[in-house]
C-alpha cells in the first residue's frame, strides 16, 4: 500500500513524525469510534450502557459506586444507566452475600452476549477495511500498534 506518505518518509525530522503520528491516531480513533457508535445503535444500546457492561464484564461485580469511578460518571447517571440496562435485562442488582447493605451489579447472559455480538460486528467492519492489505501489512500494523501499545502502558 503506497501513498503520498510513505514517499516522503525520508525529508521528515522527528518533530513533524510525531505531529504526523498524533493526527493519524486522532482519525484512526475517530472513525472506529463513529463506526461503534454506528454499530450499537444496529444493537440498540448506548455506548455509555456498552462500557459498563464491559466494565462490568472485565473487572466482575461492582457496585454503582465503583461502576461511576470506572466511568468517570456520577452515581445518579451511573443508576439511571443501570436501570435502563436491568430493564432491558442486561444486568440484575443484587445484595452482596457478605454485607447485605451493598447492592451489586452482575451481568446477565443477555448482557455477556450483546458485547460478544457487537465485538464480533466491530471485528467484522475492521476485516472489511483491512481485506486488501497483504499479511505482511497486518503483520506491520500489529507489530508497530503492540509497539505503541507496550510504551504507553509502561
Amino acid at each position: 500500500m503506497k501513498n503520498n506518505y510513505s514517499q516522503s518518509i525520508h525529508d521528515k525530522d522527528y518533530d513533524e513524525f510525531i505531529q504526523d503520528i498524533e493526527l493519524l491516531i486522532r482519525n484512526v480513533n475517530s472513525v472506529i469510534k463513529r463506526r461503534g457508535r454506528e454499530i450499537l445503535q444496529d444493537f440498540n444500546i448506548t455506548p455509555p450502557q456498552f462500557i459498563a457492561l464491559q466494565s462490568l464484564t472485565k473487572e466482575g461485580d461492582l457496585t454503582i459506586g465503583e461502576l461511576s469511578d470506572r466511568l468517570f460518571l456520577a452515581c445518579s447517571t451511573v443508576t439511571d444507566l443501570v436501570d435502563r440496562m436491568e430493564k432491558n435485562e442486561l444486568v440484575k442488582r443484587y445484595r452482596d452475600d457478605k454485607d447485605r447493605r451493598i447492592v451489586r451489579i452482575k451481568v446477565l447472559e443477555k448482557g455477556h452476549k450483546l458485547i460478544s455480538e457487537v465485538i464480533a460486528a466491530r471485528q467484522e467492519y475492521l476485516k472489511n477495511i483491512l481485506k486488501d492489505l497483504s499479511k505482511s501489512e497486518r503483520e506491520r500494523i500489529i507489530f508497530a500498534l503492540t509497539q505503541l501499545n507496550e510504551l504507553m502502558n509502561h
